[in-house]
């Protein structure tokens, strides 16, 4: 072992990821090199060619695919155009109503997304106009769907929350469960923030008009059910115990397929067009992993992580010490990393302090995500922020979504804050399947 060449491999990465170059790319660079200066070229190259196989081929990332597969079927046979406008029938005459729609929208979205900035992007499009009509302020309007975005990466099914899975060795659909928690959370708490505006601040959000009539149950259904069918197939088999949550993404790829058919939406261009951004997503995805798995035995092999752990687990630090820690490590790292990067960058670090405290897996899995999707939002790299000022650049400026970001960030770090006080938020719903 070499603890001195497992620190100037992280000193190295980091370098690499300052100047930009992909974080797939430096992780397998540094730990290729760092295995070679340890062991030689010949395990080097051997580690190389057969992790991609040992980390692809696991049954549990199989759902990646899968679920990427759903939530892009969905979109383009038009499964999710409906929920804002089905949202805004609902909550028309409510102080904010518009606003709480765009969340809720993104929060149905979740449902068969699990991409932040596919539920920003999408709902961004549909919303924003809309609410800028009604007279919102722009700032405003753009960054409660930069913020809305974000649940969907917390409602299953979540990408990062499978990759997290897998690398935490934990159980995927337990996650799921916790997730589910914390994107209903997240959603009522958006929700309130809006409402609280509304009613404080009627020169951000316009008072409703008074002519406005609800629309009928009847009418409601009718433009929700196919992905409200979608959903309950997902749910439903997760809930009951039927399927795993990795049965459950071929099984919701072939349901979005099947209800797109159904409603006369899918054609073999919208289809090809889905299939085509699974795999492109799919495979940037994986080479991230791979490059984690690498990184994540090199420095096992170095002996850095144990080190690391080891002068952590020294410190004696409590519970709210070591949670603080960890918050305020992955609020910076946010600020300049994408999600995937930034949790596969220090789970291998993390994993060991983690289990040596006794911290819940499960729970920090939920945890973990929410931290990693409040970085899609605050300064000076919010990707959703991006998104949306890209989706709405004749509206707000890049500086206008970030200053509309802010009273969400301040809700963020509040459900945190509650999080961490009170783990049950996540495990009360993750606690009823034992598996």
């Amino acid at each position: 072992m070499s603890v001195t060449t497992g620190f100037l491999g992280i000193g190295a990465l980091l370098v690499l990821l300052a100047l930009r170059v992909p974080v797939a790319v430096a992780l397998i660079i540094v730990s290729f090199a760092g295995i070679w200066l340890m062991l030689g070229f010949t395990p080097a190259v051997g580690i190389l060619t057969t992790t991609p196989y040992d980390f692809i081929a696991s049954w549990t990332l199989s759902a990646v695919p899968m679920f990427l597969l759903m939530g892009f079927v969905a979109y383009h046979a038009g499964l999710t155009t409906s929920l804002f406008g089905a949202a805004d029938r609902l909550l028309r005459r409510v102080p904010g109503g518009l606003g709480m729609a765009g969340v809720l929208g993104c929060t149905g979205f979740a449902a068969v997304c699990g991409s932040s900035l596919a539920c920003a992007a999408a709902m961004g499009r549909i919303a924003i106009p809309e609410m800028i009509k009604a007279g919102y302020r722009p700032s405003f309007a753009t960054g409660t769907l930069a913020a809305g975005g974000t649940i969907g990466a917390l409602i299953p099914p979540s990408i990062l929350m499978i990759i997290y899975g897998v690398f935490a060795e934990t159980s995927v659909t337990k996650v799921f469960l916790g997730g589910i928690s914390v994107g209903v959370l997240t959603a009522v708490a958006y929700c309130l923030l809006i409402y609280s505006v509304a009613k404080l601040r009627p020169d951000i959000i316009p008072p409703a008009p008074k002519d406005l009539q609800p629309s009928s149950q009847v009418s409601l259904f009718r433009a929700v059910w196919p992905l409200l069918a979608l959903i309950l197939l997902v749910f439903g088999g997760l809930f009951s115990g039927l399927f795993t949550a990795t049965e459950a993404g071929a099984i919701g790829a072939a349901g979005a397929i099947v209800i797109g058919l159904a409603v006369r939406e899918l054609s073999w261009p919208r289809f090809r067009l889905a299939l085509l951004e699974t795999v492109g997503t799919s495979v940037s995805l994986f080479i991230i992993g791979v490059g984690a798995v690498m990184f994540t035995r090199f420095l096992g092999l170095s002996g850095a992580a144990g080190f690391i752990s080891a002068a952590i687990n020294a410190w004696d630090l409590n519970y709210v010490e070591l949670m603080t820690m960890i918050v305020i490590l992955y609020l910076i790292l946010g600020m300049f990393m994408e999600p995937f990067g930034a949790m596969l960058v220090t789970l291998p670090v993390l994993l060991p302090l983690l289990n040596a405290a006794s911290i819940n897996l499960v729970w920090f899995g939920v945890l973990l995500v929410k931290l990693l999707e409040v970085g899609m939002i605050t300064p000076p790299l919010g990707m959703n922020v991006f998104v949306i000022r890209n989706v709405a650049a004749r509206y707000a400026s890049l500086n206008d979504v970030f200053r509309g970001v802010t009273f969400f960030i301040l809700a963020d770090l509040v459900i945190i804050v509650l999080l961490i006080a009170f783990p049950e938020l996540v495990m009360a719903i993750a606690d009823l399947r034992a598996h």
